[in-house]
């Protein structure tokens, strides 16, 4: 991994509230980097229909999956009042939202660990996105848990900003903190579009993520120790720490 001494600047590709979130996090510890804001995803909500029979709790997955919950109980549909979570910042705004909540802080592998040690009794309802993967709901099924699929929402994909590709046609670096399998792959669609001139510093959540990535073809790749917000923040401070800048 090549230091450079040089200004960098952190691009962040997730949903707006997201992105917005995770840069007032971001910026009382790295307050001279420039951020800048480009989702390659928007969420779309939907209002499904929902099996009518009673379910012991929800399965959330993300914010968005908790926006989607409260706009289907704001339709009028009667969900759950209790919810597992993947993480913490999905409880904290499950919890916002009006639901009791218990947190895997972790990923789904933790959230999959939490529901089995629990054995929950009655059926599950999994708020899902359109693109999101179902190993979450097969795993439940292998484990004999009952669990309910239904698509709440779906992340449409859109380029990056005119801004973004500037500054990837610079020489100066950037960084990019990569939360998901689906960003990674759209973030990768839109290098291959634009093939940038800049050095590119990538942070992923996960190895699973960070897989995804040819470490070659990267001016330096970490991966955050936790998946959870405060890791990935960890892991930016490494990366610009490695990078040299001031």
């Amino acid at each position: 991994m090549v230091k450079q001494s040089r200004a960098m600047t952190i691009l962040l590709t997730r949903p707006i509230s997201q992105s917005l979130r995770f840069a007032a996090d971001l910026k009382p510890l790295l307050p001279d980097v420039p951020i800048l804001i480009s989702p390659l995803m928007v969420p779309e909500y939907l209002i499904p229909s929902i099996p009518k029979q009673d379910f012991a709790a929800l399965i959330l997955v993300s914010p968005t999956a908790v926006e989607a919950a409260r706009r289907i109980s704001a339709a009028g549909v009667k969900l759950p009042q209790f919810a597992y979570c993947v993480g913490d910042q999905t409880a904290t705004e499950a919890r916002t939202a009006g639901f009791q909540t218990k947190s895997a802080s972790g990923d789904a592998m933790d959230l999959l660990a939490l529901i089995k040690a629990d054995s929950p009794s009655g059926a599950l309802l999994f708020l899902r996105g359109r693109d999101s993967s179902p190993d979450l709901a097969e795993n439940l099924k292998l484990a004999g848990l009952v669990s309910v699929s239904v698509i709440s929402y779906q992340q449409t994909a859109q380029q990056l900003t005119l801004q973004a590709e500037e500054l990837l046609q610079g020489t100066l670096p950037v960084m990019f903190p990569v939360f998901s399998s689906r960003s990674a792959t759209l973030l990768q669609a839109e290098l291959a579009r634009i093939s940038p001139k800049c050095p590119l510093w990538i942070a992923t959540l996960s190895p699973v993520i960070a897989a995804q990535f040819d470490p070659n073809s990267v001016a330096g790749l970490r991966t955050a120790h936790h998946p959870d917000g405060a890791s990935m923040i960890s892991a930016v401070q490494a990366l610009h720490a490695a990078m040299g800048s001031p």
